[in-house]
């Protein structure tokens, strides 16, 4: 019987983690679908757009100015920020599927590759704002999501006695 309620604990703590992953990795998808699609929409600290604060915060200059200056520069960062944005998209809409397929069914693989995948796509974003000077509500919102990861692959984490067998969950 105590076994069983072990079992029953590691489904729970699992179906807990996999959902709080989906969570944080589709509010990760959705902000790099914004910054693909709609950079111009994504507000950065001063409620201003992203690219722009980003801009602004790195040069102490003004991205009006630039845009007089040489409007095809401007143009080329709004291209390789939409490049970003896609890239975030990409990674976020992966580790979903990761965590509602394999991560779910308890691969230790899954497991690994969330964690290693998650840090360096958060942390990266988290050195870009440091970098470019612009942190704003959104940008917190990385270390939000980044603990949550992190607290969802606690609770599930392979090389604990506890979480060593795997019991596929329905």
């Amino acid at each position: 019987m105590n076994n069983n309620n072990s079992d029953d604990k590691q489904k729970r703590q699992r179906k807990v983690a996999w959902i709080l992953i989906v969570i944080a990795d589709v509010i990760y998808a959705v902000w790099g679908g914004m910054a693909a699609g709609w950079p111009e929409h994504l507000l950065g600290p001063g409620g201003k757009p992203i690219l722009t604060a980003g801009y602004e915060g790195f040069t102490a200059s003004s991205m009006s100015d630039l845009n007089s200056l040489s409007p095809m520069t401007v143009q080329y960062m709004e291209v390789i920020f939409r490049m970003y944005g896609l890239y975030c998209f990409i990674f976020g809409m992966m580790t979903v599927i990761i965590a509602v397929t394999a991560f779910r069914n308890g691969e230790q693989w899954a497991w690994w590759t969330l964690l290693i995948s998650n840090t360096i796509a958060y942390a990266a974003a988290m050195r870009y704002d440091w970098i470019v000077n612009a942190i704003g509500p959104f940008e917190l919102m990385e270390y939000v999501g980044l603990a949550v990861v992190y607290t969802a692959l606690a609770l599930t984490a392979p090389f604990l006695r506890e979480n060593r067998k795997v019991q596929p969950i329905a």
